[in-house]
């Protein structure tokens, strides 16, 4: 195998494969590396670690096809580290060398065979606008587990409804839904499970590009941007019923500026002693007082105008799950719906009821 490639070509396309690779080298080593594929003028970079695989192909000079697994991390080390231009890459049984301008590096492969084969997509695809799917993906994803305990909580729940397809995250403490209207995803009533892992590594992948290829099979997604291919295996667990935690009516609604309150949370969190303190927020008619009270420390509070129709009350969250809820937002203004101060609370951005997040409250004195 011979080919030659641009620099900054070849490290992005060894970066973006090399995270479907294991960092472990333990039962099978091979899992650790990626392997090359050259064949009519284009070069296929393979990661995987069973659970996930990305694969990036790139255009190539080719003098000669063929095929090689070399060190995921190493070799997109070597290459990034080279001069600009041009980098040429030779794989014979015992060594693969990576040379540019006077720059020579050479490491040895690991065995091809050993490597998992990966099968295409079985499925006919869909294709959904990207920066649709991005934006959900980066207010879906933020919410679920990262407990493999709890297997189910650390993938996102895909699912028809309606007329829409609708992602829900959950780690049991708060939970994030989106509704993508006129979605074909998925056929009436069918759901899937898909590993919030795996949907990170989309949404960085999404970028520029116009649209969004998936695959939906039976034990398996694929999606396709661009020139990458993400595989990934579907969670196979039962998801909890989330509709029992959405109140049916909210007595209780505050509208607060989004940038105000995020400002204001970032300042009165300083106190919250990494998240261990809760932050209290009393809810008067014009205006949003957030505190935050650790013992021994000391104590910050900072008044936010807002609007607000119920009953004056305080409630106290979790200040990185508010933050990260309030960040999710789409739009100016958040609006925030109680019931109770023990009872899970709703942000949802103001002319914006495709997404919401339900956040649990925190007990205190």
């Amino acid at each position: 195998m011979k080919f030659r490639c641009e620099r900054e070509i070849l490290a992005n396309a060894l970066a973006i494969a090399g995270r479907g690779a294991t960092s472990s080298t333990g039962t099978s080593p091979v899992l650790s590396g990626v392997r090359l594929d050259v064949a009519e003028g284009e070069l296929t970079i393979t990661g995987t670690d069973l659970e996930l695989t990305i694969k990036a192909s790139v255009p190539v000079g080719m003098d000669a096809a063929g095929s090689t697994v070399v060190p995921a991390r190493l070799t997109a080390d070597i290459v990034k580290s080279l001069p600009a231009g041009s980098v040429d890459v030779t794989a014979t049984a015992d060594q693969v060398s990576i040379s540019a301008q006077r720059s020579q590096f050479s490491v040895r492969p690991m065995a091809v065979a050993d490597f998992p084969s990966i099968g295409s997509p079985s499925s006919e695809p869909f294709t959904l606008a990207a920066s649709t799917m991005a934006e959900s993906l980066r207010q879906v994803v933020r919410a679920a587990s990262t407990d493999e305990a709890r297997q189910q909580l650390t993938g996102v729940l895909i699912v028809s409804e309606d007329d829409a397809v609708r992602m829900v995250a959950t780690d049991s403490y708060r939970l994030a839904v989106r509704d993508i209207e006129g979605g074909a995803l998925l056929q009436t009533g069918q759901q899937v499970l898909v590993p919030a892992r795996a949907l990170n590594e989309v949404q960085r992948l999404v970028g520029s590009e116009t649209d969004l290829k998936v695959y939906l099979g039976e034990h398996d997604a694929v999606f396709e941007i661009g020139d990458v291919q993400l595989t990934t295996r579907l969670i196979a667990a039962d998801y909890p019923n989330y509709r029992n935690l959405l109140p049916s009516s909210y007595p209780n609604v505050a509208t607060v500026g989004r940038e105000a309150l995020l400002d204001a949370l970032r300042r009165v969190r300083l106190l919250a002693q990494g998240g261990a303190t809760p932050v209290r927020l009393q809810l008067e008619a014009d205006h949003i007082v957030l505190s935050a009270i650790t013992t021994d420390v000391g104590e910050a509070s900072e008044q936010v105008d807002a609007s607000y129709e119920g009953e004056p009350m305080t409630v106290a969250f979790n200040p990185d799950y508010l933050a990260a809820g309030a960040d999710a937002i789409e739009g100016d203004e958040i609006r925030l719906a109680v019931v109770d101060p023990m009872k899970p609370a709703v942000l949802r951005g103001v002319g914006h009821d495709e997404y919401l997040y339900l956040l649990m409250p925190v007990r205190v004195p």
